[in-house]
């Protein structure tokens, strides 16, 4: 039997190993939202020098992302290939997080780039190798998607908890740089204790039928396995088409909530708080389902909700706030689906490559997972904002043609980009029996192998 069956965990280790996640996303909010008007602005930096900084560090954060998958697949220290570079990886970011979130007075552009560049060389090295170590914690089908919902579930946890003691330290009348720098020291202490809790609790997994010697592998003959991989280009297909999708709702968000339904900047946080309280109360409710339906077609339920919500935004009537915080509720729920069930199917994935390569991949693509996400989101900026001026949307003065393809935009272009996505992943091939058939003829192999 393979150590990577052995059962699966439960209680304060599955704890242990998803509170990285909420550290982790505590201090989201303040580096992808606050520095721009920090540095930009507060510390005179410029708003087009930040801005040619921050799309600088974060094309570097996408290539990164494959280059440490690979080396944490194929290298080793004292047998382990995940832990050491989360060591490693937190302690970088840890202390990139820090300078980032305390700059001093009289900091230059280059200050900025080389800090994001630390933090996110630190933050791609502790997040490849914890979503591979995640999806090697099991091999059973359902327990997968257990581990995957409690660590997306403190994911969101860690990122309502940002947005709370945000709102807190500024009601007691800290500055916005005071505020964001008590974000980066929380997520600092509690890194100190969660991720030695990590390494020191759970086993990380290794699998001895794993006679491949992967290290003489070449980058080519990976890439070319994975290129073979057609549920693995398939789920990929549509995580990047769906991640879109969130994306284009998620940049226009507050002009749709200013110029579309005319909401003030006194309700916007309620909008904000509902959908991600939404996601999280969910998450059983995308456990249940995926034990029925199994987890591709429940999430593709969770894509038709999303749709199903987008579709009615145009009908509302500005001012009627009750309505959008139900579409605020629904496509919250539907992100919970998005977050809990596709890295669940892309650990079934690496059984697969498994079987057809004999070499497991599991870094390498939850790297490219990662990219893929990243990427998406850089689309959808990059489809959305040039498509609103195109389209004649002005923000100082809104017409009622710029209003309308606000909305058509906003609401619209996602449910079809979504209905592709569902399209592609729909007929999903690794069900719960075909798993289980990976998993055997596996089983054998590595009985044949010793």
């Amino acid at each position: 039997m393979s150590s990577l069956e052995g059962a699966a965990p439960r209680g304060w280790r599955l704890l242990a190993y998803a509170l990285p996640a909420f550290v982790v996303a505590l201090p989201t909010i303040p580096v992808y939202i606050h520095l721009p008007s920090l540095y930009g602005v507060q510390l005179g930096v410029g708003l087009a020098t930040t801005g040619y900084i921050l799309l600088a560090a974060r094309m570097f954060d996408a290539i990164t992302d494959p280059l440490v998958g690979i080396f944490c697949d194929r290298l080793k220290f004292k047998g382990l290939r995940r832990k050491p570079w989360i060591a490693v990886g937190a302690l970088i970011a840890g202390y990139g997080l820090y300078k980032i979130l305390n700059p001093y007075a009289g900091i230059t552009g280059g200050y900025l780039l080389i800090w994001s560049l630390v933090l996110y060389a630190g933050w791609t090295m502790v997040a490849v190798p914890y979503l591979a170590w995640g999806a090697e914690l099991s091999t059973d089908y359902h327990e997968r998607t257990r581990i995957t919902a409690w660590r997306e579930g403190l994911g969101l946890l860690g990122i309502v908890g940002a947005g709370v003691l945000g709102a807190v330290t500024v009601s007691l009348g800290w500055s916005e740089a005071d505020s964001i720098g008590a974000i980066a020291w929380a997520a600092i202490t509690l890194g100190a204790i969660v991720i030695p809790l990590l390494l020191s609790s759970l086993p990380e997994g290794t699998d001895r039928s794993d006679r491949t010697d992967d290290e003489s592998q070449s980058l080519a003959d990976n890439l070319r396995a994975l290129v073979r991989n057609k549920p693995f280009l398939r789920l990929l297909s549509a995580w990047f088409l769906n991640g879109v999708a969130n994306g284009i709702p998620a940049a226009l968000f507050f002009l749709y909530l200013e110029h579309g339904l005319g909401a003030g900047d006194g309700i916007r946080p309620l909008f904000v708080l509902s959908y991600f309280v939404a996601a999280i109360v969910s998450i059983p409710l995308w456990l249940y389902l995926s034990g029925k339906l199994g987890k591709h077609r429940a999430w593709c339920w969770g894509m038709i909700a999303a749709c199903v919500a987008f579709i009615s935004v145009p009908w509302i009537e500005p001012g009627n706030f009750a309505i959008f915080g139900i579409v605020c509720v629904v496509t919250g729920m539907a992100l919970g689906a998005d977050l809990a069930l596709p890295p669940a199917l892309q650990a079934d994935v690496t059984d697969y490559a498994k079987l057809r390569s004999g070499r497991y991949q599991t870094g390498l693509q939850f790297a490219l997972w990662g990219m893929s996400t990243k990427l998406a989101l850089a689309v959808a900026v990059g489809l959305a904002l040039p498509s609103l001026e195109i389209l004649g949307f002005d923000p100082e003065i809104p017409s009622d043609t710029g209003r309308q393809a606000l909305i058509v935009i906003y609401a619209l272009i996602p449910v079809v980009i979504k209905a592709l996505a569902i399209l592609v992943v729909w007929q999903f091939p690794l069900t719960a029996h075909v798993q289980s058939v990976i998993r055997q003829r596996l089983g054998r192999r590595e009985i044949r192998s010793t």
